[in-house]
């Protein structure tokens, strides 16, 4: 828990994900990734076609849907690996691929029941998109909050608009305040995923994602790394040269700000990209993740930051302090 010094929680300068769960559970908490077989109105016409331009067609799905493999059982094959692995004892159903909350309300009913009937399952983390719920929705989440623990998990990717359309994420910023707004009157809690990196963001620009998401009331962040996968327009624009990676150094900065810009209570579910070793087309330095965790973390033990410790301070005198050479 944050004390107002440097530590807080797991040695780290940030409120960690696993010390969260710890501390709400009582004991080893995993997530168990599903696989629903849905998908997102950014691919089927509804708002536009090809997705974002970062997504490819398996939309960070593992396929479990196409290969008919129920709910139900993609929890239980995961449970012994997680069991051993990770001495997990109680797990979170996360519907991750595409957008868990594309669908009508009474299949959505029926994923959600079949996850939370596995023993051992404690709650879900539900991912998707601001233009993907309603009222309708939103209710019967609330309901199913009362039972067991619930998390929508919201993407936004960037706070400025000109981004949002240039990467082809089909839903401006109003929208997902507009969705932030609609969850949190329900008190289901809310995790927000951002990406550093886009396509013609400047440092200054990705800082201000962090003071816009510090000034909402949202319960957790994950921080993620732009990196190029196979078969994307992202892809498309690194090998004609429209588009140049992130060198780490500059990766790692801007991340320790991010998060030295937001509030102490908000939990950090994760501070860089985990992408699939096949489909990465570049940076390299992506798949170095431990590397690049104990890189940020190092940047702020180095430059004294914490989170929170830069909350309300203004962008100029950051800017001046860690950009200038």
């Amino acid at each position: 828990m944050w004390t107002g010094g440097v530590e807080l929680s797991e040695g780290k300068p940030f409120r960690d994900y696993k010390s969260y769960l710890l501390e709400r559970f009582g004991c080893r908490v995993h997530k168990v990734t599903i696989d629903a077989g849905l998908t997102c109105p950014n691919r089927d016409g509804t708002v536009g076609y090809g997705g974002c331009i970062y997504c490819n067609s398996r939309g960070s799905g593992t396929g479990a849907a196409l290969r008919s493999i129920s709910i139900r059982d993609q929890i239980l094959q995961a449970q012994g690996y997680l069991r051993k692995r990770y001495k997990a004892e109680k797990f979170l159903g996360y519907f991750q691929s595409y957008s868990n909350t594309y669908a009508p309300l009474e299949k959505l009913k029926v994923m959600y029941e079949e996850a939370i009937s596995v023993p051992d399952v404690v709650g879900l983390t539900i991912g998707t998109r601001p233009d993907c719920v309603d009222d309708e929705k939103l209710d019967y989440l609330a309901e199913l909050g009362e039972r067991c623990y619930v998390s929508l998990e919201y993407g936004l990717q960037s706070a400025h608009d000109r981004t949002l359309k240039l990467i082809n994420r089909g839903h401006d910023v109003a929208t997902f305040v507009k969705a932030v707004e609609a969850t949190r009157k329900r008190n289901i809690p809310i995790c927000v995923h951002v990406i550093l990196g886009l396509p013609g963001e400047r440092p200054e620009d990705m800082l201000q994602t962090a003071r816009f998401l510090a000034n909402l009331d949202i319960q957790a962040v994950k921080i993620h790394l732009l990196y190029v996968v196979r078969n994307t327009v992202l892809e498309q624009w690194y090998r004609q040269g429209r588009y140049t990676c992130m060198e780490r150094e500059n990766y790692v900065k801007i991340a320790s700000l991010f998060l030295a810009m937001l509030p102490p209570n908000v939990v950090i579910q994760r501070i860089t990209g985990d992408p699939h070793r096949h489909e990465l087309v570049a940076p390299a330095w992506a798949m170095e993740k431990h590397k690049n965790i104990q890189s940020i973390i190092k940047y702020m033990r180095d430059h004294s930051l914490f989170q929170g410790s830069l909350l309300g301070k203004a962008l100029e005198e950051i800017m001046t302090v860690h950009f200038v050479e």
